[in-house]
């Protein structure tokens, strides 16, 4: 077993966290605060929010806010409007085909990485860490701290895969995704399969069964986001 140190290593909490113990600059400041708001819908699909009201509510100059701004703009987050400020992109489900394309390809690729080289005691742990958490939340039947958790797993995986650009990219598309999954989180039947398929994953990369961890994570991947852009057009949200 690969006993690498990635203890120095870490996964936000929650989407819009900054890097822990960090000391920010303004405009990462700002733009954390601002995504923050935008992933917790603070900040609603499709609304406005000008340059000046942002320096206003974040009690800073508009320089850092325009800095902000633009690195969300850069995300697919938001829109640049010149001198209106920003707007909130909404996803569509033609967008979430899209995404889910690119998140399926990706950890797919990252579980692979895994499977070859190996993990540390103390990073299996962390993932079963994750979906022992899935477990505890969903008998508690606490939706929103199993989404939590479920989205650390997913996020250790391409954070521990040692490919810094899967990891950057697959972290851009989960902010892109996340209003829509936490907005459908009650929408969607009980989650138990997807902490079984976790397992499922860990099992196969500790055992070094590339092909079984690929096929398993890719299959979970592909009926997750076919459940999602289901349930959006169930319930006639086509876009969020």
């Amino acid at each position: 077993m690969n006993s690498r140190d990635t203890s120095s290593r870490s996964v936000p909490a929650s989407r819009g966290e900054g890097p822990p113990g960090d000391k920010l600059s303004l405009p990462e400041k700002a733009y954390y605060e601002i995504k923050r708001r935008i992933l917790d819908n603070e900040f609603s699909s499709g609304s406005f929010r000008l340059e000046k009201e942002l320096a206003e509510l974040l009690d800073m100059s508009r320089t850092p806010v325009r800095e902000a701004m633009i690195r969300l703009a850069n995300e697919g987050l938001v829109e640049i409007r010149p001198r209106h400020g920003m707007r909130v992109l909404p996803v569509s489900a033609e967008d979430m085909v899209e995404i889910y394309d690119v998140l399926t390809a990706l950890e797919t690729q990252a579980v692979e990485l895994l499977a070859r080289r190996g993990l540390s005691d103390q990073e299996l742990g962390q993932l079963m860490d994750a979906v022992d958490e899935m477990d505890d939340a969903l008998a508690d039947d606490d939706l929103t701290r199993w989404a939590a958790a479920d989205e650390r797993f997913h996020l250790l995986l391409v954070e521990l895969c040692g490919n810094r650009r899967i990891a950057t990219i697959v972290n851009t598309y989960w902010d892109q995704s996340h209003r829509v999954r936490m907005l459908t989180l009650g929408l969607r039947p009980r989650p138990t399969s997807s902490n079984n398929d976790h397992r499922a994953v860990v099992q196969a990369i500790q055992n070094g069964d590339v092909i079984a961890a690929r096929d398993h994570h890719r299959e979970h991947r592909v009926n997750s986001g076919r459940m999602l852009v289901e349930l959006l057009d169930k319930y006639g949200l086509s876009s969020i």
